[in-house]
Order: C-alpha cells, then structure tokens, then sequence
C-alpha cells in the first residue's frame, strides 16, 4: 500500500503549455508536470521567484493523471508587439524592447485553450517532501495564491477537493477516489457524459523499485519536456512518462 494525495481538476476553459514557438502557441491534450506542481506550489504560497521552493516541489513528488476528457480545443489570438528587424543590438529584456515605441511592430499570435477537460491528479511523496502529502491537501482546501487551469483567463471551475488516502496501485488510487467524489462533481461529469475509464500518465517512478505501482496495462512511454528547469528563462528538461490503459477503473455513478 502507498500513500496518494489525489485532487480534481476541471475548467470551463484551461490552457495545457506545450513546446511551443514564435507565433503559434499550441497547447497539449492534457496537463503538463510543470503546470501541476506549479497549481500546487500556488496553493501552499510558494512565490514564482522562489527557485529553490519551486525545484524541492518539483523534485519531492511523484504525479500521475487520469485524463478522462481532453477536452475541445480552441483557438484564440493575442496580439503583442515586437521591435522590428534590424542590425540594432539584442535587447536584453522585454522592457527595452519596448523602449522606442517608434521601432515596434504589432503581431498576432495563435494561443490554443480546451473546453471543458477533465483530469484528475495523484501525487505521492518521494524521499526528499518537503512536506507532507497532507499539508499539500490543505492547502489545496485553502490556497494561498488563486488557482488556475494553465492561464489567469482559466481559473478552476470546481474545487479541486483533494483526498488523502491509501491504495494498492496508483490506478487503485484513482479508483477509491471516484468512488467519492462530491455531489457536484457528479452532476457535471453527467452532463459531459464522463463515464471512465480514461488514460492514465505517470512518471516513472510508478515502475521503478521503490515506487508505487502502477496498476495499469502499460501501452508504451513517452518522452515530455514539462520538467521545470529554471522559471525565471522558461526552461523545461526532458521526463519519461508511462502511458496505461486504466483498466477495470469504475465509473462514476452520476453517468
């Protein structure tokens, strides 16, 4: 048996970073590590300049989801201002490229969100926590910092009514979770007619000694690059994350 903390995560409309470039921003069909640890780190008051907070996050859980509706994708545009091309040197930071108004260009750029996607999270404490999974939970219950779905346009829309609990397997895990899951949820996971049994994602420590089991059919492994590196520059590093059939896990009872 291990010990899990799983929460909900749900949004009328939420924005799933992915690797992305230049004028088209697109996003993933689920969340990426970054974004869920960085809701947690949001949660327990961890401040985005707080290298040292975010990386023990990063480095003391393991997480897996259980994606049981993507969601529908949409696609918005931002306009942002650029200085034009020239032989002028490269300005070091955004405020001196917007220092000479008179040598700036607008642009467009394509940002994709999804509508209604719903995923549920199991995190699970590594050697190096730096807190407990139950502190993690009440901050969950009660957190400091607002907490959105990707962008501050996508905040949450349902708590996410975290659980603590022990279980066989990570699927297990997921399993005695929507066996709980509160009324509300219910009501909307019928009306988005989730009925399960969904994909499961975890990181590989769901395979290795040490490390909880799985409790899937493993399909295959995928490499993401969704590692928190450095937040001040935006660098992410690579991960493998095992991707599962869930299996026998049960539906709601609300579909």
């Amino acid at each position: 048996m291990a010990e899990f903390l799983v929460f909900t995560l749900w949004a009328p409309m939420a924005a799933m970073g992915d690797v992305a470039v230049g004028e088209r921003r697109v996003g993933g069909n689920r969340p990426a590590r970054s974004a869920v640890l960085g809701l947690v780190a949001a949660a327990i008051g961890v401040e985005r300049d707080d290298e040292a907070g975010l990386s023990a996050l990063s480095d003391g859980y393991g997480m897996a989801l259980l994606v049981e509706r993507t969601g529908d994708l949409l696609q918005d545009y931002h306009s942002t201002q650029i200085p034009k091309p020239g032989r002028h040197r490269r300005k070091a930071t955004r405020c001196e490229e917007l220092a000479d108004p008179k040598r700036l260009n607008t642009i467009l750029t394509l940002r994709e969100y999804r509508t209604d996607p719903w995923s549920s999270v199991a995190l699970w404490a590594r050697p190096s926590a730096p807190y407990p999974l139950g502190r993690l939970g009440e901050a969950l219950d009660r957190p400091r910092f607002t907490l959105y779905f990707g962008r501050k346009a996508c905040p949450l829309g349902l708590p996410a009514s975290p659980k603590l609990l022990d279980a066989a397997s990570v699927a297990e895990a997921f399993r005695v979770h929507d066996k709980a899951r509160p009324e509300a949820e219910r009501e909307i996971r019928h009306r988005l007619r989730i009925r399960g049994p969904g994909r499961l994602y975890a990181d590989a420590d769901a395979r290795s000694e040490g490390g909880p089991t799985l409790g899937g059919e493993l399909a295959r492994i995928e490499r993401r690059r969704d590692v928190a590196v450095n937040r001040r520059r935006w660098q992410f590093g690579m991960r493998d994350e095992l991707v599962a059939r869930a299996g026998a896990a049960a539906p709601s009872g609300s579909g």
